[in-house]
């Protein structure tokens, strides 16, 4: 069975408190919002501002083995839509799982009972993920834990995608309408579906955003494409030229179209697409701006990162066997 991905964002899950009920921090909470392909940690700042958030009665967050979990007997839905599931799959192995199911303890035995997330269940199976983002509920109070959430997400800090994985969640899970939430959270219907919108970006752009490569700004910028690999070049631009919002506007209004490939011989000291293609992929990766140079003696790859801990995550997706640096 493959890693587990924890997604782009935690949905719900970053919406649960990292204390555990005695007030000593909770053991199931993952302290990083988004992990890369291999399940290395890819950095960025836990979401939710805990010293904010509000108990949530009878709820805790954790990652579950999938094969620990039993289909809820009572589920209305009988008929899955096969092309959709297979969609959510491969959704899944690419980016993980961007919003966490909802269980209770079996009480007919040991692990758990589902009581919301059938698709994502059966999607995770699918991709083989050994662990997947679930919020434990110890109450039958459905209302009490849907209220509790909503407060907790009016009063956090997320990242956008954590945001929006929240929002669809609440809709999808607990029923409520984009009117409903928008008066729930003091926010406007349009900002909660411009936020939506987020989750159609392509998953390279969507773990930029969630990086804090790209802001808000940019990645609705880049919705006014309809080509997948037209955001992420334009993506690519962003980072790569510093464009701002209104930059990225604009281009969207002229008009983008992903490159083809250039191949050919590279000129020492020159650029050519083959170097930014290639500068392009090794960024992808690493997540940072990551620059190729060709000399006529020798060349250099310069990789950026931001702080101490920036560089130490850069290290573990170069080398996990590397210690990096002040690490103990």
């Amino acid at each position: 069975m493959s890693t587990p991905k924890r997604g782009l964002g935690r949905g719900l899950g970053a919406l649960i408190p990292t204390e555990a009920p005695d007030g000593s921090p909770s053991p199931d909470r993952p302290s990083d919002m988004f992990f890369s392909k291999s399940g290395t940690p890819t950095g960025g700042k836990d979401g939710a501002d805990d010293a904010g958030l509000l108990p949530v009665p009878g709820a805790r967050f954790a990652h579950l083995d999938p094969a620990t979990i039993v289909p809820n007997p009572r589920q209305p839905r009988t008929v899955f839509d096969e092309d959709a599931l297979a969609e959510l799959v491969g959704s899944v192995k690419e980016i993980g799982v961007l919003q966490p199911i909802v269980v209770r303890p079996n009480p007919a035995g040991e692990g758990y009972e589902l009581i919301m997330g059938e698709r994502r269940l059966r999607a995770s199976r699918e991709a083989g993920l050994d662990a997947i983002p679930a919020i434990i509920r110890d109450t039958d109070d459905t209302e009490m834990l849907r209220d509790a959430l909503v407060e907790n997400l009016h009063r956090s800090e997320l990242n956008p995608l954590e945001e929006a994985a929240a929002y669809q969640q609440l809709i999808d899970d607990f029923g409520l309408t984009h009117d409903q939430l928008a008066q729930r959270i003091s926010r406007s219907r349009p900002q909660i579906s411009n936020t939506l919108r987020l989750l159609k970006l392509p998953p390279l752009v969507q773990r930029r955003v969630a990086a804090g490569v790209l802001s808000a700004g940019h990645a609705r910028a880049l919705l006014g494409l309809t080509d997948g690999a037209a955001m992420e070049h334009l993506a690519q631009r962003i980072v790569a030229e510093g464009l701002s919002v209104r930059g990225t506007e604009e281009a969207v209004t002229l008009g983008v179209k992903a490159p083809e490939p250039k191949r050919g011989k590279v000129r020492a000291g020159g650029r050519s697409g083959a170097l930014d293609d290639l500068a392009s992929r090794l960024g992808d990766t690493l997540d940072t701006r990551v620059k190729v140079q060709l000399g006529k003696a020798r060349g250099r790859v310069t990789i950026e990162f931001a702080t101490v801990e920036d560089l130490n995550r850069i290290v573990a997706i170069i080398d996990p066997k590397d210690p990096g640096l002040f690490q103990k």
